[in-house]
């Protein structure tokens, strides 16, 4: 698998997942919240503890060997200015129109309704850091901080 081929899916699995309102999967540990997809030997699994403030990874396997993953913490800064409602609806449309140009790292903004969303991230699919976070009246009321790569033995 290719680079190239292996980011198309990673952006085609987190459409088809999170932002796409995918259906959960069993949780993979006791309180996770667990949302999978697959295509042919490609399996992706998203699996995250929390609501408002929320831990979580992503993982993508080629048959049994994981070949990528992504580690990410996000939560409220300002819950008078934001709720986990308005920021994850923020998130899914912001997210859905960046995923539409094929890609998921940084260099995103969107104006939504509930504020304005920013990504930033340095690196590629192979290895990389960023944020995301959302300003209301002016100020960060919410952030996740992520990281990742390819996964080698």
């Amino acid at each position: 698998m290719t680079v190239p081929e292996l980011e198309g899916f990673i952006v085609t699995a987190k459409r088809q997942t999170y932002v796409g309102g995918g259906t959960p999967a069993p949780s993979s540990r006791t309180g996770s919240h667990d949302l999978g997809w697959q295509d042919g030997a490609l399996r992706y699994l998203d699996s995250y503890f929390g609501g408002s403030d929320f831990v979580g990874q992503e993982v993508v396997w080629d048959g049994d060997e994981p070949v990528w993953a992504m580690n990410y913490y996000g939560y409220i800064l300002n819950d008078g200015l934001i709720d986990a409602q308005r920021a994850g609806a923020t998130i899914k449309a912001a997210l859905s129109a960046m995923y539409a140009e094929g890609r998921f790292l940084g260099g995103w903004t969107y104006e939504g309704p509930h504020g304005l969303y920013e990504d930033v991230s340095e690196g590629d699919v192979t290895r990389f850091s960023g944020q995301e976070s959302i300003r209301c009246a002016g100020e960060i009321a919410y952030r996740l901080d992520y990281h990742g790569g390819l996964i080698r033995a």
